[in-house]
């Protein structure tokens, strides 16, 4: 049994909230535009003063930055960009006497392909690694070799990548510097549960698990249906045939330190998830979902659509409803891999906070454990670029050049703006100063103009501001269990402008009533409650006492209410 003294125990993650960090555009402290581990140790203060309890990392690792981080070359050690282990571990350190956990990125389903184990598996096909990685011999047509199947990658053309020292392809469901382990083999999962034990027992408190449900690949690879756009093989590397025996593996590592696990599964139903997050053989203690993100497009930010309030609401409460007394839900609204939800879901021109609040308070009083991604609780937004040339990631890449070509450059253009993962990963702002106080010289990546109103210290200045909301909601879900366990019931669900759910936890009774139109609308009150004898815990607008009270809801207004 692994000595766990070093770690503070994560008894019950229900109550608690994570803030995620990318750290490359987080705070640089050392001056070279590039966010690090000195820049977080100086914010965690200001992490603290959030509310939140814990802190999740996107990946620290050495990496040739194919995939930003996510295609990792050494899972023992710090990029150097971002410091050393030994700063790590200061931070680590800082954190817990903060009284906040750390979760750190557990990236298995692939590797760099300048990992040294890719790098001695391409070599041969029989040497101590050539069966490390997903090798498959070509496929002969008409004379010419050819991938053995039709699979897509979701970020760059087919999935197999062809390598002539062994006269194979190699599968890569992502990048082509990303190719993916074979977890069939007993020698890798060892090497991941090594991976694991060595972060959880320098401390860590636990991993969020990258692609989690593609690690067990279908044994024969077969033919996808080259019909479904990107997603063409899918079906035979999601919930493979192996994928709860591979994760009930690494979950008694975790069970040894009592560390927390968190899957992401893209495209995953919930009916999928509560074979993952299911009572205590569970294999994952919660699961990042995507259903809720696709209220403004199809399989993809990508595919464009507008925002659909009713499909919005539809995702929530089936989730909340679905899970209840059986799983728990991870509730976010932004990360890494998504562009900015105001920019998405609200309206940043004309009701930025307002708006940027409503979002806020849509998900934050829901039955689940709270993530905040850097920059979402002071309300930034997308960015837009001049040119393709200026963005970075590999998936937006991807979209430009391959899909729509015949469309205008400036609309293909507008609809990178729209769907790039690139908004999401610009620098923090965190005053307005020049580089928006994220660094002293000029930065990685372009900042949003709005830096100069957009920022940490305009926001702590102003009680109003989007930051002080966050703070005073995560306050009143600290203050009242029913918002942490309480039963949720959606209302008026066919609504196209109103958002309206109740919370019920033994006597307390919570209503959560929040706009998303930009004119007024007539509120509407569910049956058996009564606002004359329930308080406001919470309002996004000052003048709340004001004599439409009762009638009408402002434009993206929020009022939370007890009963009294």
């Amino acid at each position: 049994m692994a000595d766990t003294t070093k770690n503070t125990i994560i008894r019950d993650f229900r109550s608690m909230s994570f803030y995620q960090i990318w750290i490359r555009s987080f705070a640089d402290g050392n001056g070279d535009g590039i966010g690090d581990l000195i820049g977080v140790y100086d914010k965690l203060d200001y992490i603290k003063s959030l509310g939140v309890d814990g802190i999740w990392f996107s990946p620290l690792y050495p990496s040739p930055n194919a995939d930003f981080g996510y295609d990792i070359s050494d899972y023992y050690d710090i990029h150097p960009d971002y410091g050393d282990l030994d700063l790590f571990k200061k931070v680590l350190k800082g954190a817990h006497d903060r009284g906040l956990k750390i979760l750190m990125d557990l990236v298995v389903n692939h590797t760099s392909d300048e990992h040294k184990w890719f790098l001695e598996s391409k070599k041969s096909r029989d040497n101590a690694y050539s069966d490390y990685y997903i090798w498959k011999d070509p496929k002969i047509v008409k004379g010419k070799k050819c991938p053995p199947n039709n699979w897509d990658s979701l970020f760059e053309g087919k999935a197999w990548e062809y390598v002539p020292e062994r006269d194979q392809y190699y599968l890569h469901i992502f990048a082509r510097k990303q190719p993916d382990l074979n977890m069939d083999n007993p020698v890798v999962r060892q090497e991941v549960k090594k991976i694991m034990r060595f972060w959880l027992s320098m401390g860590v408190d636990g991993f969020r698990e990258d692609v989690i449900t593609f690690i067990s690949k279908h044994p024969d690879l077969p033919d996808g249906n080259p019909f479904i756009p990107i997603a063409n093989g899918m079906p035979f590397y999601k919930d493979g045939p192996k994928i709860q025996e591979y994760l009930r593996e690494f979950r008694d590592v975790c069970l040894e330190y009592g560390a927390l696990q968190i899957g992401e599964a893209p495209m995953t139903t919930v009916e999928t998830a509560l074979l993952y997050i299911t009572g205590k053989e569970r294999t994952l203690d919660m699961m990042f979902h995507f259903d809720h993100m696709m209220a403004d497009c199809f399989l993809t930010e990508y595919i464009h659509r507008d925002f659909n309030l009713v499909k919005l609401k539809s995702a929530f409460s089936k989730w909340q409803t679905r899970l209840l007394g059986k799983g728990w839900n991870a509730l976010y609204l932004e990360n890494h891999d998504h562009p900015r939800i105001i920019s998405r879901y609200g309206d940043e021109k004309n009701f930025w906070r307002e708006s940027g609040t409503a979002l806020a308070a849509c998900y934050l009083f829901q039955q689940g454990t709270p993530f905040i991604y850097q920059g979402q609780e002071i309300g930034m937004t997308n960015i837009s670029l001049s040119s393709i040339d200026k963005y970075i990631d590999v998936s937006s890449k991807n979209n430009y050049n391959n899909f729509h070509t015949n469309w205008p450059k400036a609309k293909r253009l507008k609809r990178i703006m729209d769907s790039s993962r690139d908004s999401s990963r610009t620098p923090m702002q965190w005053n307005s100063d020049k580089y928006a106080g994220f660094s002293s010289v000029k930065p990685w990546f372009y900042i949003n103009h709005n830096y100069k109103t957009v920022n940490v210290e305009a926001e702590e200045k102003d009680p109003d501001s989007i930051l002080n909301f966050y703070k005073k909601c995560l306050a009143i879900r600290k203050e009242n269990k029913g918002l942490i366990y309480g039963r949720y019931f959606e209302h008026f669900h066919f609504s196209k402008k109103l958002y309206v759910y109740t919370r019920r936890y033994k006597n307390e009774r919570y209503l959560i009533m929040i706009s998303f139109s930009n004119i007024e609308e007539k509120i509407k009150v569910p049956k058996g409650y009564d606002l004359n004898e329930m308080e406001l815990l919470i309002s996004n607008y000052k003048d709340t006492d004001s004599i439409d009270f009762y009638a009408n809801l402002r434009p993206y207004e929020v009022r939370v209410f007890k009963n009294k």
